[in-house]
């Protein structure tokens, strides 16, 4: 027998979205027969309803959360200016002999066992040997031996030391600071007021190493106006309104600014790498700005439509809301993924943007409900002149007039030519990456203006390119090292570094090929360790460098240490990231298959189909392609790269391709769902798969053409920062982008979806069976009360199972 519910009851249950499930009341009693005296009402909540409920908090109290949300960024920035904890690039590869070797440089010498950064000074007349530059260069590394976080400073270079040039006219000291992440701007700004007795004297001083790298370092505030310049406009466009286009802009710059000072108070913690902040800033941007625009434009439909604010904010969050969830949470775990690198310096690269990103999405379902709340009709005001934008749901016949939808009807009308024709577009783009080669950076790829620069064209000049990366040749000693009898106490010389092993290892590293100099051996107080400076003949970004340290791995070491109850090791900056490349070569393939899987899950459970699931990795992996392909004959082959500041090819550093896949996929994903969601309910509609395709994209193709502009903006935007690292980021992701929103969604990706047909919308029955149903974006007509209320005793109207009554009888 059927209860009967209350009118109120049946409405109320109504107003909650479909993907809320209520179990119908139940009247028993103790004997498990009917009883009206009592009743059991049961509720699951889902995400739909927290994003309603929550968007629905912040619309009611829109001021109070606005205010806290200012406050609480006002206070994170200024915390973080107050107590920032600096950049560190220091990198580990755990478990390669470079790490090896830097664990026993720390251990044998305590705060010495950072690479130290040359202070270049260069004569401009005479020789640094004369009298006036050599008490200058004295005053110079008093002054800087004095400040706090320096270990050690070399004494100036004198005749006969391998700090002079042949010639006398260059030299350095070097600097080393007390720990890598003691090697921060302050420190490198003070080193480089320290240098003024020299610069008073009139010689040319220039930094390089990481102190160097701290100075070179392009401010980001101008590629942040110049994307955010670029936003306002498109959103102006988009929008015909300054005040629905502010919404994002505020929102985006208070989560990215709020980020970005978490970022700086992490610091104090962990070593935040260098880059790791601009890189946060520019996705943090992109997908800020993004996720404001989706909220706000389905906003302004639901308030033409006649909804109060409140309401209209509240069913924003809770559907459009929850595509930025699906979208951010897919951002956020591709990037966290990077942690599979197994190497902190790159995982880091991925929290950073990931702190972001959550910051943004945190922003995106609150704040931003509040503001529209706050605003609510006067989100339309200060309208461009001319300006007739449409706010309100579009029917089929509106969207058959629409410039997208002329654009599907031939791409649906010639689905096999449409996606042969892209495909063929996309293979020629992606083409150049089969000669991919992964390398690493030097100061000799920067702009001839920065302080790296300057510094590493100095010591080139006065000692060779490979003076800029030196290697450290690490040898444990079983027995200790000891002078041998009648060993001469040279001044200023150890005499351990006497010991016939150490002559005689020395010996052999300069006679090793493509090694230029070789240092005397530096030997730890208890006579374990010693390690010798090995310059080789080539810049640390050249091949030939990667391949002097496998030859010294592979053959030189062992050969000369073998029975002599030694074991060598090759460290420094130069072979740690020798390699970090052969890692990354290592560990790309397994985070590419991570982040393809997880991606092809959320789109099955999220769409209930395999062809789907398979058909976004697919498309994912070929934009992606296309940006990799792009990057590679710009960067590596040099087309075009003078347009760019830049003197010629440079190596894409290691790194770069795998946080690129990381970012894009995540990216990626974000138009995948929008413009599936829609097809999707058009298909629910029309059951017409040829039809839901063409409104699908209709409907979405001016949001995901605007949306994918911003990105383009703000990310093209750092094309002008002078680190080509940050170039690469900035051209990858904006072509990645514009690809995937152009070629990709409005062609590849509804032509293979038309060829695939019906057999799309069609899960096996035991995966229907097994698989859970989620809702990424619930329908907003789902939270409206019915228009006749249903009778005593009838069933509610059920969406696929979405509501069930339970009745004593299934």
């Amino acid at each position: 027998m059927m209860p009967q519910q209350s009118s109120d009851n049946r409405q109320h249950q109504r107003r909650l979205p479909v993907s809320i499930r209520w179990f119908a009341d139940l009247r028993v009693n103790d004997n498990g027969h009917e009883a009206p005296a009592r009743r059991v009402t049961c509720e699951r909540i889902d995400m739909t309803t927290i994003l309603y409920r929550l968007g629905r908090f912040c619309a009611r109290h829109a001021r109070a959360v606005t205010v806290g949300w200012v406050v609480l960024a006002l206070a994170l920035i200024l915390a973080g200016s107050r107590f920032d904890g600096g950049n560190a690039d220091a990198i580990a590869v755990d478990g390669s002999d470079s790490a090896v070797a830097q664990t026993l440089l720390d251990r044998a010498f305590p705060g010495r066992s950072v690479d130290p950064s040359p202070v270049v000074v260069e004569a401009p007349s005479g020789k640094l040997t004369d009298k006036t530059y050599q008490d200058a260069l004295n005053a110079t590394a008093e002054r800087i031996r004095d400040i706090p976080g320096v270990s050690a400073v070399s004494g100036p270079p004198a005749a006969g030391t391998p700090a002079l040039s042949t010639d006398g006219r260059t030299g350095y000291l070097t600097v080393t600071p007390e720990s890598a992440s003691a090697a921060t701007v302050d420190l490198a700004e003070r080193v480089r007021d320290a240098t003024a007795p020299a610069t008073d004297a009139g010689l040319d001083v220039s930094i390089g190493g990481q102190l160097g790298q701290q100075l070179s370092k392009s401010p980001v505030h101008t590629s942040e106006l110049i994307g955010i310049v670029m936003a306002v406009i498109v959103m102006l466009l988009a929008f015909g309104s300054a005040v629905a286009m502010g919404v994002p802009i505020l929102t985006a710059v208070l989560s990215v600014g709020s980020g970005l000072a978490l970022l700086k108070l992490l610091g104090n913690a962990v070593d935040i790498p260098t880059v790791a902040a601009t890189l946060a800033t520019m996705i943090g941007l992109g997908v800020g700005i993004d996720y404001g625009l989706f909220l706000v434009v389905r906003f302004r439909r639901l308030l033409a439509g006649g909804l109060s604010a409140e309401e209209a904010a509240a069913r924003t969050t809770a559907t459009s809301g929850g595509a930025v969830v699906f979208a951010a949470g897919t951002v956020i775990i591709a990037v966290c993924g990077l942690a599979l690198s197994g190497v902190s310096f790159v995982g880091w690269l991925g929290y950073s943007a990931a702190i972001v990103v959550a910051v943004s999405l945190a922003s995106a379902t609150t704040l931003t409900p509040a503001l529209l709340g706050w605003l609510g009709p006067r989100i339309n005001r200060f309208s461009l002149p001319g300006s007739r934008h449409r706010t309100t749901v579009a029917d089929h016949a509106e969207l058959d007039t629409t410039v997208w939808a002329r654009l599907a009807v031939r791409v649906a009308k010639r689905p096999l030519l449409t996606a042969l024709a892209a495909t063929v577009v996309l293979l020629a783009l992606s083409a150049p990456v089969s000669t991919l080669r992964l390398g690493q950076m030097d100061s000799g790829k920067l702009p001839t203006s920065t302080e790296s620069r300057r510094s590493y064209d100095a010591l080139a000049e006065g000692f060779g390119p490979g003076a800029n990366g030196p290697l450290r040749v690490v040898v444990e000693m079983v027995d200790p090292a000891t002078a041998p009898p009648g060993a001469k106490n040279a001044a200023g010389q150890d005499p351990r570094a006497q010991d016939p092993r150490l002559v005689a290892l020395g010996a052999v590293l300069a006679d090793t090929p493509g090694v230029r100099e070789v240092s005397a051996p530096v030997v730890s107080a208890d006579s374990a360790v010693a390690v010798f400076s090995v310059t080789g003949q080539t810049s640390p970004s050249d091949e030939s460098t990667v391949e002097l340290v496998h030859r010294l791995r592979d053959t030189t070491l062992p050969q000369a240490l073998a029975g002599r109850g030694a074991e060598g090791h090759v460290g420094g900056l130069t072979a740690t990231k020798a390699d970090l490349a052969e890692r990354i070569s290592q560990r790309l393939l397994l985070l590419i298959g991570a982040v393809v899987a997880f991606a092809c899950v959320l789109v099955l459970l999220a769409f209930r189909s395999l062809w789907l699931a398979a058909k976004a990795a697919a498309m994912n992996l070929i934009s992606i392609a296309a940006a990799y392909g792009v990057v590679v004959a710009v960067f590596q082959w040099g087309w075009g790269i003078h347009l760019l500041g830049l003197d010629g090819p440079v190596p894409i550093e290691s790194y770069v391709p795998m946080m690129m896949f990381a970012i894009l996929f995540g990216l990626s994903m974000d138009y995948e769902v929008f413009l599936l969601s829609s097809v999707q309910e058009h298909w629910h509609a029309t059951r017409d798969n040829r039809r839901a395709v063409s409104l699908g994209l209709a409907d979405t193709g001016k949001i995901i053409s605007s949306a994918a502009l911003i990105m383009v903006a703000v990310f093209a935007s750092f094309l002008i920062n002078s680190s080509p690292i940050v170039k690469m980021f900035g051209l990858g992701l904006s072509v990645a982008v514009a690809v995937d929103a152009t070629i990709v969604r409005c062609l590849l990706v509804p032509a293979v979806m038309v060829l695939i047909g019906e057999r799309q919308w069609q899960l096996p029955p035991l995966l229907d069976r097994l698989l859970p149903r989620i809702s990424i974006e619930a329908d907003p007509a789902a939270f409206d009360p019915p228009p006749v209320a249903a009778a005593a005793g009838e069933h509610l109207p059920t969406d696929d199972e979405d509501t069930v009554a339970f009745t004593g009888h299934r």
